[in-house]
């Protein structure tokens, strides 16, 4: 396995949802960070969305590797910014053996 080239800058973020006082609440994503990765296409989909259709874009992003529970690794409940591109995380596992790299898959497009 060769060492992955992260040559894109991703800003990890949160979801932050507040109470708005009427019984709901607000949401703003807050940014955690900026990781380095890789991006690699993966394909894309085509689904029926209330009438519409999207597209989604299907991504495997490498990054290095972080220890559970730290703030610089991902979740599947966050997500990579970059400008005006956003990266939903879907699941989060070892990229090698070694522990030194994370992999990451994602979707780009989703509601």
């Amino acid at each position: 396995m060769k060492t992955p080239r992260l040559n894109r800058k991703l800003v990890l973020e949160e979801l932050l949802r507040v109470p708005d006082g009427m019984g709901g609440f607000t949401e703003s994503w807050v940014s955690k960070g900026a990781l380095w990765a890789n991006l690699d296409a993966r394909g894309a989909v085509e689904r029926q969305v209330g009438g519409r259709t999207l597209s989604v874009s299907k991504f495997k992003i490498i990054t290095r590797a972080a220890p559970f529970g730290a703030d610089s690794r991902p979740r599947p409940d966050q997500r990579f910014r970059e400008g005006d591109r956003s990266f939903d995380i879907l699941a989060v596992g070892e990229y090698d053996d070694a522990g030194h790299y994370l992999e990451i898959w994602a979707e780009e497009g989703r509601l």
